[in-house]
């Protein structure tokens, strides 16, 4: 099924809260807000906009160290989340998790980490339960192209393949492994050729592209439901900064960068909407208006926010 404009609207207003949301973590991290390290997914925006928009609120995600826009997609409250970067007692997880292991149970984000490859096994495992339970929710998991190569991605998707799990399994090629290239790191050319080795389907589609990305998350998505088994789908795009915020990069060509950046999922979604007539310039202006709003109340309201008292750190609240 196709996205209605009202659809398409909405997909742009949670691709320019997600990316907001992280100029403006970023920012505050150089800043010295922040404590310990934080990684961005600037320009990757539209992945988590398409799958997530596919996925009821019961359906959960397993994200990675890079896992703010998934975490902005899948609907967390940008107040909390961004508190919760900043350590402060109002955040998500009480400021225990910071920005590398943040989850929120109300809007089914079973968590996120800072280990290539841990999320896998642990979406199997939610996808597991729910075939258990009878249920038709639907589990999925990102990460990146340097996790193909772990044990745990081969295990996990063996093992949802023979059990056909109602999960969807999300690679974000970036081309990047930390700091290494893909081509250093496999012969594979594509991770969704990798789908063939345990007889489920598996697709490259563009990353930058948010309706092809929509598109095929939903066709996945919907398999999984109908409990016909995971899909592997691999969104080729690109990565514009570093590992982390703050990285030089001095492992990569300075061209590479630039080049990098030349498709912007945003701005080549918003000149399809204007050019389509769903969407006007003053309008687009007006939502980006609201949402730099809304990510600067979420910014004071985690400045403001005080931060946990040193006897809070053995209280469960999860």
């Amino acid at each position: 099924m196709k996205a209605t404009n009202k659809q398409l609207a909405e997909l742009l207003t949670v691709m320019l809260r997600a990316r907001t949301f992280e100029e403006k973590a970023a920012e505050a991290f150089t800043s010295g807000l922040i404590p310990g390290f934080i990684h961005v997914g600037i320009g990757q925006e539209a992945v988590a906009a398409g799958v997530c928009a596919r996925l009821r609120p019961t359906d959960s995600i397993c994200i990675t160290h890079r896992g703010h826009v998934q975490a902005v997609a899948k609907g967390m409250d940008l107040k909390l989340l961004m508190a919760e970067l900043f350590g402060k007692k109002t955040g998500l997880c009480k400021g225990r998790s910071g920005s590398i292991h943040i989850a929120d149970k109300n809007v089914s984000v079973i968590g996120s980490t800072g280990i290539v490859g841990a999320g896998l096994p642990v979406a199997t495992g939610a996808a597991l339960s729910y075939q258990i339970q009878g249920t038709d929710q639907v589990a999925v998991c990102f990460f990146g192209d340097g996790a193909v190569n772990q044990g745990t991605f081969h295990e996990s998707l063996n093992m949802a393949s023979l059990w056909k799990l109602p999960v969807v399994y999300c690679c974000e090629n970036n081309r990047w492994a930390q700091f290494t290239p893909q081509k250093l790191e496999s012969r594979v050319t594509t991770v969704s050729g990798r789908a063939a080795a345990y007889n489920i389907p598996g697709i490259t589609v563009d990353g930058c592209d948010v309706i092809a990305v929509y598109e095929a998350a939903g066709e996945a998505v919907e398999r999984a439901r109908k409990k016909e088994g995971p899909t592997l789908l691999e969104f080729s795009l690109n990565r514009w900064y570093g590992h982390y915020v703050g990285d030089p990069q001095k492992y990569r060509d300075e061209e590479d960068v630039k080049k990098s950046r030349q498709s912007d999922p945003i701005a080549m979604f918003k000149d399809k909407l204007v050019q389509q007539d769903i969407l006007t310039s003053d309008e687009i202006e007006k939502i980006e208006g609201q949402v730099s709003a809304d990510i600067d109340e979420a910014v004071k309201f985690a400045q403001d926010s005080p931060l946990p008292e040193v006897e809070e750190g053995l209280e469960c609240f999860y």
